[in-house]
């Protein structure tokens, strides 16, 4: 019967740097186009924290060229922060970053100050409380928050509410792959449709622009 030595501290000490390389990388996602084309965002691990993938954030900002650059936007569930500084580093004027966990809202604000992001505002707050507050327009809305808990239904509902959209604004939203192109229609806020739709593993993502 073979035995399997007990592994030496040396290898301990890899082993464990190993690991938290990994942990790193898997903390990280990479600015795909723009002005911070390959820099890269870190962000901690926090449940429900979930990166839009870089597949689909390129898709998203070939849908948005034409009326990204010199645009305000809006990213209300910040998270990682992927989609608000992919926006800033595509010539966005100015990008407002809504995100109600301190220690990610951190994150963000090292990331804009790395990345000397003076377009770029950290709003810690959360993110139906932060719609609460006096709008003002914006030309493009990112909407991808925790899936499952009804919160992309609440924001649309409280954007319907008037006063943050602007006259052609866009609105970008990721949700459960589950919620049919059919159902989010008829959440839009009213005078929107539909304009892009499409699926990549258990995610949908969608563009709503103004009739």
């Amino acid at each position: 019967m073979s035995t399997r030595k007990a592994p030496t501290a040396p290898q301990q000490v890899r082993s464990q740097a190993r690991e938290q390389a990994r942990k790193h990388l898997r903390n990280q996602v990479r600015i795909g186009g723009g002005l911070w084309r390959g820099r890269k965002l870190d962000f901690p691990a926090v449940a429900g924290l979930r990166p839009t993938p870089d597949r689909v954030r390129e898709t998203l900002f070939n849908w948005l060229a034409p009326v990204t650059p010199g645009c305000r936007c809006l990213d209300l569930y910040a998270g990682s922060g992927a989609l608000g500084f992919e926006a800033a580093s595509r010539g966005a004027a100015e990008v407002v970053l809504v995100e109600r966990d301190a220690h990610v809202a951190k994150s963000l604000r090292d990331n804009q100050q790395r990345l000397e992001a003076t377009q770029i505002q950290i709003v810690q707050a959360d993110a139906l409380q932060f719609l609460k507050g006096t709008p003002r327009p914006f030309d493009v809305v990112l909407i991808d928050p925790p899936f499952g808990q009804g919160l992309l239904e609440a924001a649309l509902a409280a954007f319907a509410q008037g006063g943050w959209l602007a006259p052609s604004a866009w609105i970008y939203l990721e949700a459960e792959r589950a919620l049919t192109s059919e159902a989010l229609s008829a959440l839009l806020p009213e005078g929107f449709e539909l304009y892009r739709s499409k699926v990549a593993g258990q995610v949908g993502y969608h563009l709503a622009r103004r009739l």
